[in-house]
């Protein structure tokens, strides 16, 4: 499949010359008429990140201190013929070693943890050069963009298709994707991938995931959206095989294809000049697809709200994603998942037990610089026996976290952050599962073209 793609991306570049213009005259008042023109006239797509991440995590005897440069450097021409072009190349590379970067054995997909790294805690930036985005996007019906090729996808609020920008190494999905914004505040996505890259930069092409997703904006600032989500990866997930997986981490499962839908209500309601009530509600249910296992049952809620006044704002929510008695915890494989269950990491899959997560959130600007924290309170939703405990217990840990992020201009931006995770019960029997206490640090340096 990969080489019928990369022969269908091919064509479709070169259709981009062979077909007339669709153009009206005032659209080729202002659009490129050659492929010089189309290039010089285009967008940048780079951007250079440096960053330092101490992790100083329980049952590891050293600390992680991991100095990674991600470059992205890339370039989309103007349209020509309603045709553009975007490549964007990436490299991450390591300035040393004192980390383990997960390789080859992130998220337990092997048991071959380098004996030179077993005593640090995992930041997962491995190095790695290649292909980020490749695709050709043809705008020839009015209010449509069509894409063919390796993209960057982000849906709402990444909590179910993400492309984990967090992370050194992005997710990317190889496919096409159709946006439309023909009828008014409505906006309809579809797309059909074949193969993804995870941030791990390992490539998985054996099945397919298709998106179904459309948005009513009934204002400036609130909409409802409906979704739908159809992933038939048997492989795709954290811990994905018996074999390696332990019997409270991952899914356990060899296969791991879902369905999911879902209906999503978000916004910002204005009340006044000054204040504005923030508030968001979603519910979606999740079962097994084309061959998943039949323990795949389980449903995810958000409900939660708050209130702005000028760049200040505060909320409580609560999101649940539901355990099947025990035996499966909801998934969500695409997502940016370092955004949810705390920033910190520890909670990248579901445990088979479920997640209730109660969370505040406080935002605001001091002097330009962009300030965050988050308190979360995570417990299971299905109770397990603790190690040395009780049965019955249901309490993960709780985390802290601390962002501030400055913008010095269009160009230069920095952010510092620190997560702290503290273990409540222990969860599981074995080592790999519990959800040990650990602490990140993390500062930022980023420019952009």
């Amino acid at each position: 499949m990969k080489h019928n793609f990369n022969f269908y991306l091919l064509t479709a570049i070169a259709a981009m010359y062979a077909l007339p213009a669709l153009a009206d005259d005032t659209t080729k008042a202002a659009a490129p008429t050659t492929l010089m023109e189309a290039i010089s006239m285009g967008k940048p797509m780079t951007n250079f990140r440096l960053r330092y991440e101490n992790v100083n995590q329980d049952g590891k005897a050293e600390h992680s201190n991991a100095w990674t440069m991600r470059s992205l450097i890339g370039w989309q021409t103007k349209p020509l013929n309603n045709f553009s072009v975007a490549a964007q190349l990436i490299n991450v590379t390591q300035f040393n070693h004192d980390f383990y970067d997960g390789t080859p054995n992130t998220f337990g997909l092997t048991t071959s943890t380098p004996a030179n790294k077993a005593n640090y805690p995992l930041v997962v930036d491995p190095d790695y050069t290649g292909v980020n985005q490749l695709f050709v996007e043809w705008t020839g019906v009015p209010d449509t963009k069509v894409r063919l090729g390796r993209q960057s996808v982000k849906l709402d609020n990444v909590r179910f298709v993400g492309n984990v920008e967090f992370r050194q190494i992005m997710q990317v999905f190889d496919g096409v994707a159709i946006e439309n914004k023909s009828v008014p505040n409505v906006e309809l996505y579809a797309a059909h991938f074949e193969g993804l890259r995870r941030i791990t930069s390992e490539y998985f092409s054996k099945g397919s995931v298709e998106i179904a997703h459309a948005t009513w904006k009934y204002s400036l600032t609130e909409n409802l959206t409906g979704y739908g989500y159809l992933q038939d990866m048997a492989k795709n997930g954290f811990n994905a095989t018996t074999t390696n997986a332990t019997t409270f981490g991952g899914t356990t499962l060899s296969d791991n294809s879902t369905q999911t839908f879902g209906l999503r209500a978000d916004g910002a309601h204005k009340v006044n000049d000054s204040w504005k009530a923030l508030y968001t509600a979603e519910y979606a249910k999740q079962d097994n697809y084309r061959g998943g296992n039949s323990v795949i049952d389980a449903h995810y809620w958000r409900l939660g709200g708050g209130a702005g006044l000028g760049n200040w704002s505060a909320r409580l929510d609560r999101e649940v994603l539901s355990s099947n008695n025990g035996l499966y915890g909801f998934q969500t494989p695409l997502a940016t998942g370092h955004l949810f269950q705390g920033l910190g990491d520890s909670f990248l899959t579901t445990p088979k037990d479920g997640i209730e997560d109660t969370f505040v959130t406080l935002n605001g600007k001091v002097l330009n610089v962009q300030l965050s924290a988050e308190y979360h309170w995570l417990n299971s939703d299905h109770n397990f026996t603790a190690t040395g405990s009780l049965p019955n217990s249901s309490h993960y840990g709780k985390e802290l976290d601390l962002v501030a992020g400055y913008s010095y201009d269009k160009n230069w931006s920095g952010k510092v952050e620190f997560f702290s995770f503290k273990e409540d019960e222990l969860y599981g029997t074995a080592t790999t599962s519990r959800k040990r206490d650990k602490d990140n640090f993390l500062v930022t340096l980023m420019y952009t073209f």
